[in-house]
């Protein structure tokens, strides 16, 4: 007798075969050369046409450290730079008038202060009279990961999302001045795409930060009230190069505090001789949150610009801030072109071994190394 086997209550559904772990479409199109690099050319034109996405680009190659980014980099930049000029003319009525092009403010205070949520606040009053505004915001980047953040779009989410502003969150990659090794190229990309005010926010750790002076027209400090003695911060060195500063988060219950420190800091800043400018810095209290305060510091940095323009000062100050872009160009070539060598750098490490040990002094082994060094360029 043959027994027919029971039919199961378990339905069971055959599978279909797993795809590949590996994508072909993928590899095709990489191995297509689809994403092929732009030309000069192309970048440039991009760039000056305002395309968002070419910019970036071009600043990515500008921050990169590979030589043949360099090269690209400096090609693009030159080609942008005979599209600018220091001023642009303007007829009106009949009358010539002179004007920038563009207007570069450096904006730094201590940590915490509120820079972005300033930043933010003043470029909304910009682009909402017209203004086309670029952020080069620098991040401090680690000395052990030599990594940032680069959180401050998402601190300037209103302003990230303008379509008059651009942002471009940059690491300060160990620059002692705090502001990162190529932000002067970087604002010459901005103005030639058609950017004409460059707000360069600083990561804000001290008197180090006086290097943003030297790419800016307008040096705008802000201060706290009430964290500590204001008057401690007082010296040579950051605040007695600011055009002028304003007491932030001057609201609520702080406000008699922030006209407090807003008193101290006008008569401390009396004991300094006047700046070369012969622009008085001016004191005032302001309040991001709030938006009391953000029109005066507009007012202040265009009333320092007709002042400073009146003399030819503004004009002379970017022509000395040329002259210095020239001399640290050279100073970062030499030591590019020293660091590069493969036989210094063999005898670099042999000679870092022998002054630990105390078996040569450091001036010597200098002198040894940059001998060798200029030997082989007679």
């Amino acid at each position: 007798m043959t027994m027919t086997p029971e039919k199961s209550a378990l339905n069971v559904m055959h599978g279909i075969n797993q795809p590949s772990e590996i994508n072909e479409e993928a590899i095709k199109k990489l191995r297509s050369g689809k994403h092929s690099a732009l030309s000069v050319q192309e970048f440039v034109s991009g760039i000056r046409e305002g395309n968002r996405t070419i910019l970036s680009k071009a600043i990515t190659l500008v921050e990169s450290s590979l030589h043949s980014h360099q090269e690209k980099a400096q090609e693009i930049i030159a080609e942008c730079l005979k599209g600018i000029t220091n001023y642009e003319i303007r007829i009106t009525k009949g009358n010539e008038k002179r004007q920038p092009g563009s207007i570069r403010i450096g904006i730094t205070g201590v940590p915490g202060v509120g820079k972005s949520t300033f930043i933010e606040a003043l470029g909304k009053y910009l682009t909402a009279s017209g203004h086309k505004l670029a952020v080069l915001a620098i991040d401090p980047s680690s000395s052990r990961s030599k990594g940032s953040i680069l959180g401050d779009k998402t601190r300037m989410e209103e302003l990230a999302n303008d379509p008059d502003a651009f942002i471009r969150p940059s690491p300060s990659a160990g620059s002692l001045g705090g502001v990162a090794r190529k932000t002067r190229e970087t604002i010459i990309l901005c103005e030639a795409a058609g950017f004409d005010v460059i707000l360069v926010e600083t990561v804000g750790v001290g008197q180090s930060e006086t290097a943003v002076h030297s790419m800016v027209d307008f040096f705008l400090l802000l201060m706290l009230a009430g964290a500590g003695d204001e008057l401690q911060g007082i010296k040579r060195g950051i605040i007695e190069m600011a055009d002028a500063i304003f007491i932030n988060k001057a609201d609520g219950d702080n406000i008699t505090k922030a006209n407090m420190a807003r008193s101290e800091y006008s008569n401390a800043l009396h004991l300094f001789p006047p700046p070369d400018s012969g622009w008085i810095p001016v004191v005032e209290t302001c309040s991001a949150i709030t938006h009391e305060g953000i029109v005066k510091v507009w007012e202040t940095i265009q009333d320092f610009c007709s002042f400073t323009q009146k003399d030819g000062f503004f004009m002379h100050r970017r022509m000395e801030q040329d002259r210095q872009v020239l001399i640290e160009t050279i100073q970062e070539s030499l030591k590019t072109s020293f660091y590069s060598r493969k036989d210094v750098a063999h005898q670099l490490k042999k000679f870092e071994t022998e002054v630990v040990a105390g078996k040569i002094s450091p001036y010597l082994a200098a002198k040894i190394l940059l001998d060798m060094y200029y030997s082989s360029k007679e």
